[in-house]
């Protein structure tokens, strides 16, 4: 009796083994794939301290929706580029940094979120500074490249 016992108990603990390192290799995947989301939300970022309007726009999906801060809705890319124009405008920065990248349990929808720094001089030569927060919806494209399908942001309480 004692004999049958043991082989199966070795089964079972090799079985839970075999399970356990392949739901680890996934998490590593998918964490993977949240570091290739938060590159992007720099290289992103990095877009519009170079005032590079067409590049910034290339990272939404031509049916992306921007949700600006005290504005409407932007619909699909002409609208983003119109929130986004004022980019190119000397007197104005933009900068942000991810600080959280998750990749849903499917592989094809993630999400980026972090902060913002703002500042604009004005005509008089003063210079407003603002904060504030994001958070961004990614989805992977048929061709494999993942693309802001939502954009959300707000400034931080003064």
């Amino acid at each position: 009796m004692k004999s049958r016992i043991r082989p199966v108990f070795f089964l079972i603990i090799t079985l839970l083994a075999a399970f356990s390192s392949a739901t680890l290799s996934l998490a590593v995947e998918f964490k993977g794939q949240a570091k290739v989301l938060a590159q992007l939300d720099d290289d992103w970022s990095a877009s519009s301290v170079q005032r590079d309007l067409d590049r910034l726009i290339s990272f939404y999906a031509t049916d992306g929706v921007a949700f600006p801060p005290g504005d409407s809705v932007a619909h699909g890319t002409a609208a983003l580029r119109k929130v986004w124009e004022g980019i190119k405008d000397p007197n104005y920065s933009i900068s942000w940094r991810a600080t959280n990248a998750e990749i849903a349990a499917g592989g094809d929808i993630g999400f980026t979120s972090g902060t913002f720094d703002e500042s604009n001089k004005g005509a008089d030569g003063k210079v407003t500074h603002a904060a504030g927060k994001f958070l961004c919806v990614w989805k992977k494209q048929s061709n494999g490249e993942w693309k802001a399908i939502r954009d959300m942001w707000n400034y931080d309480a003064k």
